[in-house]
């Protein structure tokens, strides 16, 4: 039984780290449908409702702590590798579908709640919420959505179930129908040429100084956005933490249009720093109301139904292809670990534009998830 603070953050980092290490070792068949994210979140739930753990004062300080601290060095971290200038070079066409898959999903998200919100909780779209910000950018803008509506820990567990389960069904009718792709450009009356983007994402491993230096920038980035988001004016829907994690979301972009960018080791910190602050927030789960989660399922593959329908009028009034219908949804939904390899899948050339509209749903996607709070919070019934 762990009641200290240092096992249990041993503990955190090792559950954090495994999963990721076995799928690169073995690539096995099973993070194709279950990321290693999930399974860390998965195995850190089950420790802590087996009571391996005891949430002592402080233990339940550490996390609230690590929390706090971390989440603006991570998103000061992701968006060092985002270049608006690359995304910009990429033209208005392909900007124009990943803009169509993200309206799409900002009004499949109501439209699913006013069909479900009568048989959820009356606080489901405090869940739902945070799963749009995962929509719309990654699993770091769901945790910012969570922490920047005062979320509780034990309801994280609905939109990761929710978005793993349906994040799952999405990626494989995305693959199985690439074979469609013909049938479905004479459909769209799609212009027949070739996209090509010079930019390409560095995967030069990070020195030891590299690791020291993004560590020390992303730190002291996460203690001004704190002290300044706690200078700042707030509301109902805006507090400081959510002026934190937009400053942290600024200064990332303004340190990702310098000369740092070009430093390895910001991604690889981030990648490590995402996962170990799921593996936080999980180990402070339960199973408190899991019997509603056939209902939140229900509604996420409800959105993804009606995301789909406004994606396939989008693409025969604007005549988009499906190579690019797929990435820009799968950059949404699936993140900068999937929409490459779906990009991969169609043709080799597409492979940046699947990472750069993915992080471009990182700079967008908490702006959006808090957006979204605010539209269900008027929504769900008093």
């Amino acid at each position: 039984m762990i009641e200290t603070v240092w096992p249990w953050l041993a503990l955190m980092l090792l559950c954090a780290g495994v999963f990721a290490a076995i799928e690169r070792r073995h690539a096995w068949r099973i993070f194709t449908v279950v990321p290693p994210i999930v399974l860390t979140y998965l195995l850190v739930t089950a420790l802590a409702v087996s009571g391996v753990w005891t949430v002592t004062p402080a233990i339940r300080e550490a996390q609230s702590l690590l929390v706090a601290r971390l989440l603006p060095v991570l998103l000061f971290l992701l968006m060092i590798n985002c270049d608006l200038r690359a995304i910009w070079k990429l033209g208005p066409r392909v900007l124009g579908v990943f803009a169509c898959a993200t309206t799409s999903l900002l009004i499949a998200f109501p439209l699913a709640y006013l069909i479900y919100g009568r048989w959820l909780p009356a606080d489901a779209w405090q869940p739902l919420a945070a799963l749009s910000g995962s929509w719309m950018g990654g699993s770091a803008n769901m945790v910012a959505v969570k922490q920047a509506i005062g979320m509780p820990d034990s309801l994280l567990a609905m939109s990761l179930l929710t978005d793993a389960l349906c994040y799952s069904v999405w990626v494989a009718l995305l693959f199985s129908i690439a074979r469609l792709a013909p049938a479905f450009n004479r459909w769209t009356r799609a212009p027949q040429r070739t996209l090509e983007v010079a930019e390409s994402v560095s995967t030069a491993s990070p020195t030891s100084d590299a690791v020291l230096l993004w560590l020390g920038l992303a730190l002291f980035a996460g203690v001004l956005s704190s002290w300044l988001g706690a200078q700042l004016p707030v509301g109902t829907m805006i507090s400081a933490t959510t002026w934190t994690i937009l400053l942290a979301t600024a200064l990332g972009l303004i340190a990702g249009q310098t000369p740092l960018a070009r430093q390895p080791g910001a991604s690889a910190i981030s990648g490590g720093l995402l996962v170990f602050l799921v593996a936080v927030l999980a180990s402070q789960s339960n199973f408190e109301g899991i019997g509603q989660a056939p209902l939140y399922l229900l509604c996420g593959l409800t959105i993804l139904v009606i995301h789909a329908g406004l994606m396939l009028l989008a693409a025969r009034v604007f005549h988009f292809d499906l190579h690019l219908c797929g990435i820009a949804s799968l950059a949404n939904i699936g993140g900068v670990a999937s929409a490459p390899i779906l990009a991969a899948s169609y043709s080799r050339a597409l492979v940046p534009v699947g990472i750069l509209l993915a992080l471009l749903g990182y700079v967008i996607g908490t702006g959006l998830g808090i957006v979204m709070a605010s539209v269900l919070s008027t929504l769900a019934p008093t």
